[in-house]
């Protein structure tokens, strides 16, 4: 059934999905024809696009009818990963051996393909997702450098997200926002949504013009990235937090 959270004086509503309670986020969307409904990629919320002048208890009344496929996409949530020294760490495509030394400096190196750091074990977690963000800064810097060049686009700001509901987003003001989990992906996905977000520069849309832009300055298939990200994405919510 469908429960109603009181939150601050405003109803949020919510799902109860395999023996869990979900909150139901509602988005209005001027170009949406139809409701879509998708769960967010951690698991943590069900998210359903509608039509500006469609109906919230319709909406509700479809997450409502849709529970048996909420239960699957639940269960394909990966858990969460717990980091120690005899883990391996996802970086740009590969599976990295983590070597832990207490004694060792608590600075993450990277030494032929393994990566080395010393310190406390309980802090493994929080000092790898700090390199990993800057590992991140420093390659989609230099990938949104390369694609604002081919676009014909001055460089833009560019600022790391933490966001679930997308892996990338460019603001009305140029500002790029790309999710510093795709560190971890393959280059060639990482690069995939850096480009998409320049695209967004000289068309703000979804256009013919938008994606004739994008494989333009898109060196690699499109397509290909995409895929990727729709079957391995979630499991880069199952690390670090």
């Amino acid at each position: 059934m469908i429960d109603w959270l009181l939150r601050k004086d405003k109803a949020e509503p919510q799902v109860e999905v395999a023996g869990r309670v979900l909150p139901v986020v509602l988005r209005r969307n001027a170009q949406a024809r139809r409701m879509t409904m998708r769960l967010a990629p951690d698991g943590s919320e069900v998210r359903i696009t509608l039509p500006r002048w469609g109906r919230s208890a319709e909406a509700l009344e479809f997450a409502e009818r849709r529970k048996g496929w909420l239960a699957g996409q639940l269960a394909a949530v990966p858990e969460p990963v717990s980091f120690d020294a005899a883990s391996t760490l996802p970086y740009r495509g590969d599976a990295l051996p983590i070597r832990h030394d207490p004694a060792a400096s608590r600075r993450v190196k990277l030494v032929a393909g393994e990566v080395h750091l010393g310190g406390p074990a309980e802090s493994l977690a929080p000092r790898l997702r700090r390199w990993l963000e800057g590992e991140a800064r420093s390659l989609l810097e230099n990938d949104l450098a390369f694609y604002c060049a081919r676009a014909d686009r001055p460089m833009q700001r560019l600022m790391l997200s933490n966001a679930q509901r997308r892996w990338g987003s460019c603001a009305r003001d140029g500002t790029i926002r790309i999710n510093w989990r795709l560190i971890m992906a393959p280059d060639m996905v990482r690069r995939s949504v850096v480009a998409h977000e320049v695209a967004h520069l000289v068309h703000f849309d979804h256009s013919p013009d938008f994606h004739a832009m994008l494989g333009e300055i898109y060196e690699h298939d499109i397509r290909a990235a995409n895929r990727w990200l729709k079957r391995h994405g979630r499991q880069l919510y199952a690390l670090l937090g």
